[in-house]
């Protein structure tokens, strides 16, 4: 993904009723981006790790190779997902699943199948008809080995003592 590329993305299914399930994400907002990132498929992995409460996983549509720039959060236990092909790639550090949990769950699954209209219209389509979405501020990627060099590397700042 080039950089950037989850600026401004809407949580279009965040599904937390009857049963914890998913808050899903990844079509850009402009339609010509969306496009052209459309085909742009991932080669599956087997699943590693299971699909519980936490878990970071790319969505798909038939098949593992379909997988693309759209990813899910794990709500809930969805191991039931795990048989399925769909391979978590990461989990939410710390208490992170806090923000995740108050992303707006009012829509449900009732923009999922408008999927289509959102590649083609984007956020202004989703801004106008759905405007309770949230969406993603911005994403950066850091390699956890380059931070933890730049941060030992980093001068310590330590109190000097009054003569």
């Amino acid at each position: 993904m080039k950089l950037g590329f989850f600026d401004d993305v809407a949580f279009f299914r965040v599904v937390r009723d009857p049963v914890p399930f998913v808050a899903q994400f990844g079509i850009h907002g402009v339609p010509d981006v969306a496009s052209k990132w459309a085909n742009a498929n991932i080669a599956p992995d087997a699943p590693k790790k299971s699909n519980t409460r936490g878990k970071l996983t790319f969505a798909m549509a038939d098949n593992p190779g379909t997988r693309s720039t759209q990813l899910f959060f794990n709500y809930g236990d969805n191991r039931r997902l795990d048989g399925m092909g769909f391979a978590p790639v990461c989990e939410v550090a710390g208490d992170g699943m806090t923000v995740v949990d108050k992303l707006h769950a009012g829509y449900g699954e009732s923009i999922t199948d408008r999927q289509g209209k959102i590649m083609s219209s984007g956020n202004e389509y989703l801004k106008k008809e759905w405007p309770k979405l949230d969406y993603i501020k911005s994403v950066r990627l850091e390699d956890p080995a380059a931070a933890a060099t730049s941060s030992s590397a980093a001068p310590s700042a330590k109190p000097s003592a009054a003569p």
